[in-house]
């Protein structure tokens, strides 16, 4: 097959101009395109998203998403942002159903607890032992598992903060 002409804004790979607007109208593009008449393949997508560092947290989250998209189907910039902001919200409620479950909490106890931390931007210690004092542990015992859990929280918590700081939180910092 010939080899296709690459539009010329993909050879600007400048990574000032890419930025999560930018990506959201490529995705936006792409899905406007049966596969055959593709200018820029999953692949050059996602690849796109490797190299920059940009994307470093959201990443993962990206390439996962996109891999969920049919081209061709032809959506607009609106509903490809709100399928993204849906695909990361029923992520982050998994992850965090995995934790709890592993650490016999309430998804939605742990959920508040997360939501307390991420509109103050501040991690709270008596909050962490309000979470767990259900599970009528010893101070020892309980010392363990607060460590154990904010071990799991922990990248969870960063990832939602978006590069904010959360004041507190470098007590658990690995």
């Amino acid at each position: 097959a010939p080899i296709q002409q690459l539009d010329f804004e993909f050879v600007l790979f400048d990574s000032a101009l890419i930025d999560y607007d930018y990506i959201m109208k490529l995705i936006v593009r792409f899905t406007g395109q049966p596969p055959r008449k593709q200018k820029m393949t999953r692949e050059q997508l996602i690849g796109l998203l490797a190299g920059n560092a940009k994307f470093l947290d959201e990443r993962e989250d990206m390439v996962e998403y996109i891999n969920t998209l049919t081209e061709g189907k032809g959506l607009d910039e609106q509903a490809i942002r709100e399928g993204y902001e849906c695909f990361k919200a029923e992520k982050n409620a998994r992850e965090l159903a995995v934790i709890a479950e592993k650490h016999g909490l309430s998804p939605d106890a742990l959920q508040g607890f997360i939501d307390s931390i991420l509109s103050r931007r501040v991690f709270d210690p008596d909050a962490l032992t309000e979470l767990l004092r259900p599970l009528g542990l010893g101070w020892k015992v309980r010392a363990q598992k607060e460590l154990e859990l904010m071990d799991d929280l922990t990248p969870l918590l960063r990832k939602q903060a978006e590069g904010q700081e959360i004041s507190g939180l470098e007590v658990y910092a690995q």
